[in-house]
């Protein structure tokens, strides 16, 4: 190696780390002595942030708090990082509205249920990263969700989030006006991860659309729920213009989850496993055993992709 190389290929790392953190879209931080991340009982004037969190590369989120502890259970085993019948402490246990977990480089978070749940997490997730100094961060929602035209258990890895019209967009008002944002995801992360299944080789894996609703019930198309005004020929005809529009799977987070990944700068993707084919009910019958192991589909997906990317695979 030439004289010089070594320092020269630390410096392009340096820079290449330095070009991969995370953004923040709000220049008022800027003029905060300290940031108090509520919603997770943490701040940064009672929390070294670059200490707790600064080697995280993979966030993990998904909706139940026991479902992310136990994702962490099971990458921690995985990465060789824990021990058989080991605890992991929830980082959040000053509030009941989210748990966090962390073994190693992995972050495993709960968002709850449904849009304003989700955005609420994802903003005080982005700051905790941006004040701990990561980069080149990858997040990855995993959770279930109803599929379309897809046999039960299969997982949908996806492509874009689109609104209950089909458009690839995520809708808020700001300020009294409307502003729309993309909600397009990384397509070569969700290779990547496609790739990944075909080489655990378990179970149907496609990539598609997910269609993120304001509601499990009418917003769905649900025959059962409390209030439904409409035939089922007409739910019909939506769930398969739906699936005509490239839609494979229905869920409540996805639009701005994908929304602020983008505005951050962060590599993301959306990994559901669908629990029933919408277009043959509305009502989740398969028994519990069932259930967990088709929840466990997508831990599996992502823990191989994450283990590949650390060369453990």
């Amino acid at each position: 190696m030439a004289p010089g190389a070594t320092a020269e290929k630390k410096t392009e790392d340096e820079q290449s780390s330095k070009d991969n953190l995370i953004h923040l879209s709000n220049p008022h931080l800027e003029k905060m002595k300290d940031d108090i991340l509520y919603h997770f009982a943490l701040g940064t004037g009672t929390h070294d942030f670059p200490a707790l969190f600064g080697d995280v590369k993979f966030v993990c989120v998904g909706g139940s708090p026991s479902r992310m502890k136990a994702f962490i259970t099971y990458i921690a085993e995985e990465l060789g990082l824990g021990s058989v019948g080991a605890d992991y402490p929830n980082i959040c246990a000053g509030t009941d509205r989210y748990a966090m977990y962390k073994v190693g480089p992995v972050l495993s978070v709960s968002h709850g249920m449904g849009i304003p749940s989700i955005a609420i997490m994802l903003h005080e997730l982005i700051k905790l990263l941006y004040h701990s100094k990561c980069s080149n961060v990858t997040i990855i929602r995993i959770g279930t969700s109803g599929g379309i035209g897809l046999e039960p258990g299969s997982v949908v890895i996806t492509s874009q989030s689109v609104d209950a019209t089909f458009k690839p967009q995520f809708e808020q008002v700001i300020l009294g006006k409307t502003v729309i944002r993309s909600t397009n995801l990384d397509d070569q992360l969700a290779k990547e991860l496609m790739q990944c299944s075909k080489e655990i080789n378990e179970f149907n894996t496609v990539i598609g659309n997910t269609m993120c609703t304001l509601d499990f019930y009418e917003g769905q198309a649900r025959l059962d729920g409390a209030i439904c005004l409409y035939a089922e020929e007409e739910k019909l005809q939506y769930l398969k213009a739906a699936y005509d529009a490239g839609v494979r799977n229905i869920e409540m987070e996805s639009s701005v989850f994908a929304a602020i990944c983008n505005l951050s700068g962060v590599r993301a993707a959306v990994v559901c496993v669908t629990l029933l084919n919408r277009l043959e009910g509305d009502q989740i019958s398969s028994s519990h055993d069932v259930l967990v192991e088709y929840q466990q589909r997508p831990q599996k997906l992502v823990g191989h992709f994450i283990k590949k990317c650390l060369g453990k695979v």
